[in-house]
């Protein structure tokens, strides 16, 4: 039993002894593999580069407007209003499908009822004197030709607020592709510009990465007026501005 005893004690031994020495050359490759990285880490922190951010943009004539049109009507009772800012809006969405308008640019934004209350100033609550019905459709128009005649028509038809008048361009992706090459070439002029100031020409490509793309009008707005129309629309142009931002090597 002592001779037993004995040798158990030598393997348990011999056992902490190998698990010992797996584990330390565990800890020293993982030590050594991650010295490697945070080697390769300073070496790419070290490359000597340059980051410049810049912008491009082109201008378009836009070729549709948004606009949103409302009818407001007012009644003793939620119903009277109702009723009655129903059948206006009923000959508002009429009168847009006759223009030619789709259904699918014909979208409503905004329906409300609220009542309307009396003001008194003898310090009595106010009371109740009807209601108020207020409906609102977005309109796309991508027929600028028909804009004016289309507002003044809705007008005539009973639509009492008309606001947000925007315009567009429905296609500009290949505007888009444009500016992005103007920005790449404006960005690396930048780059030279620096390099050369510093006394060390640009290299390759490190990394480009996209801000943000902007949408406004751009120059005076140049009014037309077709001779049906009673509207005088301004649409100007519209100018597409995309930002990048690109680090070169430096040499």
């Amino acid at each position: 039993m002592r001779r037993f005893a004995a040798e158990k004690a030598r393997w348990i031994g011999a056992l902490f002894m190998v698990f010992f020495m797996a584990c330390s050359i565990w800890n020293e490759a993982a030590l050594a593999q991650g010295g490697a990285m945070d080697d390769n880490m300073r070496s790419q922190d070290m490359i000597r580069h340059i980051t410049v951010t810049a912008s491009g943009s082109v201008s378009a004539a836009p070729d549709m407007a948004r606009v949103t049109a409302g009818v407001v009507s007012e009644g003793e009772t939620a119903k009277a209003a109702l009723d009655k800012n129903s059948a206006t809006m009923s000959g508002v969405l009429k009168g847009l499908s006759e223009a030619g308008i789709s259904n699918e640019d014909v979208k409503t934004t905004g329906f409300r009822v609220s009542p309307r209350y009396s003001h008194n100033r003898d310090g009595k609550p106010p009371q109740i004197l009807g209601y108020s019905v207020s409906n609102d459709v977005h309109v796309a128009v991508r027929d600028l030709e028909k804009l004016g005649a289309l507002l003044d028509r809705l007008v005539s038809l009973g639509a009492n607020q008309i606001g947000g008048l925007t315009f567009d361009i429905a296609n500009n992706e290949k505007l888009e592709d444009e500016a992005r090459k103007k920005a790449i070439a404006n960005a690396k002029s930048r780059a030279e510009l620096y390099a050369q100031a510093a006394g060390a020409t640009l290299g390759e490509v490190l990394t480009i990465s996209e801000g943000n793309t902007t949408v406004s009008p751009r120059g005076p707005m140049l009014a037309r007026a077709a001779m049906a129309e009673r509207v005088p629309i301004a649409e100007g142009q519209q100018e597409i501005a995309i930002q990048v931002t690109v680090s070169y090597r430096l040499k």
